[in-house]
């Protein structure tokens, strides 16, 4: 079945879970990159490397939203230009695409290596976390070119109508990921080095396979020489694009940033391994919402345009429903397992596991209204409002979030850290709630115009 045909007819919840599914592995499995660095770190360096890991993971989001930057810009444009039948210039978008995948990184990454340790302690290290944070850091920047082409570059694959190969590209990097930190930190005794080894190696590994699909002409889009020479006006028009998902990024990493600082000042060390145990358990719980998003999207943005509005509403009742089960989910199990889920990161340290399971009560405490939040803020974005979009996703991480933890602490200490959370969404879904009320109560009836789009031309 033609895929308009399909979004137009098609039953709305086996084609959500058609479109979801591989957004939710692929969102599970970049996931996993920090989860299991976390996990193995935990249990075979101790809850210091874990701090580390999360004074780096905020210069790890700067590295992915530069590979966000070029891969979603440079995605949507090969897509447009596949479609206008313009292949010569998607290849185009390609090539200069392909090259800013790797300087850019690169760029960064000499910038890091010039002032290491300043740059480590703006983003939260204490001395006692800094040496760990330092070996942890410096591998990853040797590889950040690697990730960026195996992230960017995956997308490119997504623009050519093969999300399973995309899908495919991400589970070969965390297993090899997952298997290398195993061997790397319990067999061969590299400590927080070897977790460092295995996440460029995954990535690596990930890198090679995307540019051998592009390289060996299995690809629709092919990377050709003459079009590695960058051209001004294609930049641009990566940049435009991608700059929304970029900025989300960073704001994240700054986010985590004033996270860090705050809990080193007010819980030390201590907090801040807890909170980097607790930052992959709610990635884990919440990435499946995202995925589950992005799925939506396309269903929610054609039948807007095809005027079928109650086709666009059924999608929104099921996305909502679905997200609201993700996330009540996840709260339910670490409501009553805290202790045996934050045993995975942590091997017999009593105090760190007691901060964790109160921090994750506390920090979690609304999150099962946080489905309805992102899949609303999703909305807007697929029918074209980007200014709804933009202040609902940005309410949340910054709008609300940073103000609050900015503010609490001063008055409650770590709970106040610990607090800020749960204020935030729920403000942050009561806004939203206002907004999704008023454009699904003006949202007209469906259009019998559809019904003759049907017929044949």
């Amino acid at each position: 079945m033609d895929n308009s045909v399909a979004m137009r007819d098609q039953s709305i919840g086996s084609l959500l879970w058609k479109f979801s599914l591989p957004a939710i592995v692929g969102m599970l499995v970049n996931a996993l990159y920090n989860i299991v660095d976390r996990i193995f770190v935990g249990r075979g360096v101790g809850s210091i490397a874990i701090a580390a890991t999360t004074v780096a993971f905020p210069i790890m989001l700067i590295l992915i939203a530069v590979s966000m930057l070029i891969g979603i810009g440079a995605t949507a444009l090969i897509s447009i230009r596949l479609g206008q039948k313009k292949k010569e210039e998607a290849e185009i978008v390609a090539g200069n695409a392909t090259v800013m995948l790797i300087i850019l990184p690169l760029i960064i990454a000499v910038i890091y290596l010039l002032f290491p340790e300043p740059i480590l302690m703006f983003f939260g290290a204490s001395k006692e976390v800094l040496p760990y944070a330092r070996d942890f850091v410096h591998i990853i920047m040797m590889g950040a070119a690697f990730g960026s082409i195996s992230m960017g570059m995956n997308n490119f694959i997504r623009a050519e109508g093969n999300p399973r190969l995309s899908m495919f590209t991400q589970i070969i990097g965390a297993l090899i990921n997952g298997v290398l930190n195993y061997i790397f930190i319990f067999k061969l005794g590299l400590g927080i080095k070897g977790s460092a080894l295995a996440t460029v190696s995954g990535q690596l590994f990930s890198a090679i396979w995307v540019l051998s699909y592009f390289l060996s002409g299995r690809s629709l889009v092919k990377i050709r020489l003459k079009n590695l020479m960058l051209q001004k006006p294609v930049l641009v028009s990566i940049v435009s694009i991608g700059f929304a998902p970029f900025a989300m990024q960073i704001a994240s990493s700054i986010q985590q940033s004033i996270l860090n600082k705050t809990l080193l000042v007010y819980g030390g060390d201590l907090a801040l391994s807890a909170v980097g145990i607790m930052m992959s358990i709610l990635t884990l719980m919440f990435m499946p919402i995202v995925g589950l998003s992005q799925g939506a999207q396309p269903l929610i943005g054609f039948n807007y345009g095809a005027r079928q509005y109650d086709r666009v509403k059924e999608t929104m009742k099921i996305a909502v429903i679905a997200g609201t089960g993700i996330a009540l989910t996840g709260y339910l199990a670490i409501h009553f397992w805290p202790v045996q889920i934050v045993g995975l990161f942590s091997k017999g340290d009593t105090a760190l596991t007691d901060m964790t399971s109160h921090a994750m009560k506390v920090f979690l405490a609304l999150f099962p209204v946080v489905g309805f939040q992102i899949v609303c803020s999703n909305y807007f974005q697929a029918v074209g409002k980007p200014v709804q979009s933009t202040i609902l996703s940005l309410s949340r991480q910054v709008l609300l979030f940073i103000p609050l933890l900015l503010i609490l602490p001063h008055f409650w200490g770590i709970n106040g850290v610990w607090s800020t959370a749960p204020l935030a969404d729920g403000l942050s879904v009561l806004l939203t709630a206002t907004l999704f009320y008023f454009e699904m109560k003006y949202l007209p009836r469906s259009q019998p115009l559809v019904k003759q789009a049907k017929q044949p031309v």
